[in-house]
């Protein structure tokens, strides 16, 4: 899959969620980045990059109070090398990602790795 192709996956994975959703997140960006640098490693208690598919960067919705606000927006990194090294073809990749993409939103509404097991969504 190129580079162009897994933006394109990742940007259909944000279509593909329900209106009423997209417009209930605000202030987020999504973007692509080839790997986690050192800093979301350690952040996410990860050594290895190719081991981390993608990553919310900041504040919950359920941890924001009343003086949340004039802040830059909150980031969703979807990492490619390791979403396409862990796949065997592209369509594997889409899913991947739909999947990474669900992920990290849910943790932009505070739903944490336990919380996922537990739904049988992680």
């Amino acid at each position: 899959m190129t580079p162009d192709e897994f933006d394109l996956a990742v940007q259909q994975a944000w279509n593909e969620l329900p209106r009423d959703l997209r417009r209930s997140i605000t202030n987020v960006v999504i973007v692509v980045e080839d790997r986690a640098d050192e800093e979301t490693l350690d952040l996410a208690e990860i050594d290895d990059p190719m081991e981390l598919y993608g990553f919310y960067h900041g504040i919950p919705l359920t941890a924001r109070g009343n003086d949340y606000g004039l802040l830059l927006p909150d980031k969703i990194s979807i990492y490619r090398d390791p979403i396409v090294a862990a796949c065997v073809n592209d369509e594997e990749v889409r899913a991947f990602v739909r999947k990474t993409v669900r992920h990290e939103i849910a943790h932009y509404f505070g739903i944490d790795d336990e919380r996922l097991e537990e739904l049988d969504a992680y």
